[in-house]
């Protein structure tokens, strides 16, 4: 059977493959670390998830505009503003299934076949897969481990051009961890300017940033909000994966195209999701800063135990939950590391090349698990890794 080129190259994601293998092997009674999918295991925040079984019970389980209901758009504009030291109107606001209708949906809005857009590598699996959807052609960027992740920018200066519509920016980083400096940042809207592109910043994991660190977003740059495109949500933030709920920001003519998409692809996002938003941002942010505090706990001990390992280390990541140690030192591709971790030490992660050619030396490991799993994680690793 033959299908659209569209869709002729998409590929599961890492993630899901690797839990899939490990739960089989669960299932044949074998013991098994995760530390490959990209969810915190703490559980929603008790008066969010109140807030959505009060909605449910209240009826609040039919349609709503495809854009989302009044009082959350407006409460993500004020919250996501303030976050940022900018002044948003709710006409700036998609709500969506999630986050990636922010990702693919502007992708969709602007990048007519032929048009080339400029992603991170290793980058987040999706971003590649929209580009091509778009029949845009996609232009890797290697990221620099010495500078936190970030673009090397003497590629990006190379490869950027007047084919360019699309800039996509990931600040924390996943599979990295890493933060775009702002240096960079005003470096990248410089040329954005310069070559008349959009850019498209994902930031996801915009509030688990650790040390003090702030991740900014391109948006504060002077003379790019109108050019920017955000796309956020509440996954990470309030542990709120499986409620699929997230936003767009972007300007109001693109948000009228981003809505129409969502118009025609899903109608609308489930009401009493929104709801429990609502009472995400406007409720107590205490929850936020106890996870972040215990992710940055879990950072810590996780980095600590994999530098003690011979051939092995890792950068201390500025942001997000994920651990990207070099591995290049013990001669095998990551991929073949990370079946032998999976198969031999019981351990599930993920190849660095799961994310693309530029994560090839390189492992990704999930720190928003149990401090249990995490010593006996890196305990099996260590053991493995000697055994080479």
């Amino acid at each position: 059977m033959t299908y659209a080129q569209r869709v002729a190259h998409l590929e599961v994601e890492g993630a899901y493959a690797t839990l899939a293998r490990a739960q089989a092997l669960e299932a044949q009674g074998r013991r098994i670390v995760h530390m490959e999918i990209g969810q915190p295991d703490f559980p929603t925040p008790e008066n969010v998830s109140a807030a959505g079984i009060q909605a449910i019970v209240e009826g609040k389980t039919r349609y709503n505009p495809p854009a989302g209901i009044r009082e959350l758009r407006a409460a993500i504009a004020e919250h996501a503003g303030r976050q940022r030291g900018l002044t948003l109107d709710p006409a700036w606001v998609v709500v969506g299934p999630g986050s990636k209708p922010g990702l693919f949906f502007p992708t969709l809005a602007l990048v007519e076949p032929g048009d080339e857009v400029i992603y991170p590598d290793p980058g987040f699996p999706t971003y590649e897969a929209m580009i091509r959807v778009a029949g845009g052609i996609p232009v890797p960027i290697p990221l620099v481990e010495e500078n936190h992740f970030s673009f090397d920018l003497n590629v990006f200066d190379d490869r950027i051009s007047d084919k360019t519509r699309l800039i996509i920016l990931n600040s924390p980083a996943n599979p990295t961890g890493g933060v775009i400096p702002l240096d960079d940042l005003r470096h990248i809207a410089e040329q954005a300017h310069k070559h008349d592109c959009w850019v498209l910043s994902d930031e996801i994991y915009s509030r688990l940033v650790y040390d003090g660190v702030r991740a900014h977003s391109i948006a504060e740059v002077d003379g790019m909000l109108e050019r920017t495109i955000i796309a956020d949500g509440f996954s990470k933030t309030y542990s709120m994966t499986g409620w699929r709920l997230g936003y767009t920001i972007a300007p109001p003519a693109l948000a009228e195209r981003i809505e129409l998409l969502i118009t025609h692809a899903a109608g609308c996002t489930a009401t009493f999701t929104q709801y429990a938003g609502l009472e995400a941002l406007t409720g107590p942010q205490d929850f936020v800063e106890r996870m972040r505090a215990e992710c940055q706990r879990r950072r810590d001990r996780l980095v600590a135990l994999i530098n003690a390992i011979p051939g092995v280390h890792a950068q201390t990541p500025q942001g997000a939950f994920y651990l990207f140690p070099n591995v290049k030192a013990c001669g095998l591709p990551s991929k073949v590391i990370a079946e032998r971790l999976l198969d031999e030490a019981g351990v599930a992660v993920l190849a660095g090349t799961d994310f693309g050619p530029g994560g090839e030396g390189y492992l990704r490991l999930v720190y928003a698990v149990s401090m249990e799993a995490i010593e006996e994680g890196a305990e099996k690793m260590a053991r493995w890794f000697e055994s080479l």
